[in-house]
């Protein structure tokens, strides 16, 4: 398959130096990409690969645009990035259909459920009785939804994806734990895509909302009651305990935690690997990250932090003694 560079600016905008007739056969990284091949550059890090880079044509931003005529074809834009993603919808769509059924035969439907004609279910898809799967949405294969669970207009869920298992809920019996029954559902918007095997619990009495345009990633875990604002992106391996709000267009990378019942303000942006354990008020980029190190470094360090509260009230004493004597010694002057 291939595109000419003409036919893309005329798609998607942008400012092209070079040839409108060239043809682009694929779209690859700076530091791989060859003769016939579109890349582009977003970071000013990677300007050493813009100079070095063997493709036909690179998307750039104004700011580079005079280092890539000098090394050949470019198409100027504002954001390369998000011009990139743009084009590679539209290599997507002119590649050629597979003819396959809206609905997969081994897909199980229950007859109380609502799909949307234009809805497509993959094989092995169980889609349980009072679902409701919105127009244009895609379940790829082995998604499950639960009873009273609702997914919105054009959805994607990839596979493997559950949505509706029961949340974690138990109370403590003489030892034992006794079964709070989930009574809620899950609500999830419009434009949300929503990675493979993750889970996304029915909430205990109140529904777990997702909103509209969300992004969650492979394997994240999403407790009850969890609301989740527009727009906002989980990377893979975070997860959300059970009753927490995230605002609107947060953003948490890959193995950040959120403590139940915590609030996060809209626009908060949490570091990979860190671990939110208080509420979030303002917007920003938050870290909770004790830096790697070698492990006999690490655990004299972790020591040494265990003794911060006493070293602190040691501290305290020191300069209340220090100032003691400062006004003894300024009553004798």
């Amino acid at each position: 398959m291939t595109l000419r560079l003409g036919s893309i600016v005329d798609a998607l905008g942008g400012e092209l130096h070079g040839d409108a007739h060239l043809l682009i056969e694929g779209l690859a990284p700076l530091e791989s990409a060859q003769t016939g091949q579109l890349s582009f550059l977003s970071q000013p890090r990677f300007l050493k690969q813009l100079i070095d880079c063997q493709a036909s044509c690179v998307i750039v931003s104004p700011q580079f645009a005079q280092q890539a005529r000098a090394r050949g074809a470019c198409i100027v834009t504002d954001q390369p990035y998000l011009y990139y993603a743009r084009v590679t919808q539209l290599w997507k769509k002119s590649l050629p259909g597979v003819s396959r059924p809206l609905i997969h035969p081994s897909a199980v439907i229950d007859p109380q459920a609502r799909v949307h004609p234009s809805a497509r279910i993959g094989a092995l898809c169980v889609v349980e009785a009072g679902a409701v799967v919105g127009a244009d949405t895609e379940l790829r294969s082995r998604v499950t939804l639960g009873e009273r669970c609702v997914v919105g207009e054009r959805c994607l869920i990839h596979s493997g994806v559950v949505i509706g298992a029961d949340g974690f809920g138990f109370a403590p019996n003489a030892g034992a734990w006794e079964k709070i029954e989930q009574l809620g559902a899950v609500r999830i918007g419009n434009d949300v895509e929503i990675g493979a095997n993750t889970c996304i619990d029915r909430g205990a009495l109140q529904d777990t909302v997702i909103e509209d345009g969300v992004k969650l990633d492979n394997l994240i875990q999403i407790g009850h009651n969890v609301h989740i604002g527009k727009h906002t992106a989980m990377a893979g391996c975070s997860g959300v305990a059970g009753s927490a709000i995230i605002g609107a267009h947060c953003t948490i990378g890959g193995s950040g935690n959120v403590l139940g019942h915590l609030t996060l303000a809209d626009g908060v942006n949490i570091s990979a690997g860190s671990m939110v354990m208080r509420s979030i008020s303002k917007p920003g980029l938050y870290t909770g990250i004790f830096p790697i190190d070698d492990n006999a470094a690490w655990e004299k360090n972790a020591a040494a932090l265990k003794q911060l509260a006493r070293l602190r009230e040691r501290l305290r004493a020191l300069e209340a003694q220090l100032k003691s004597g400062q006004n003894s010694n300024q009553g004798h002057s």
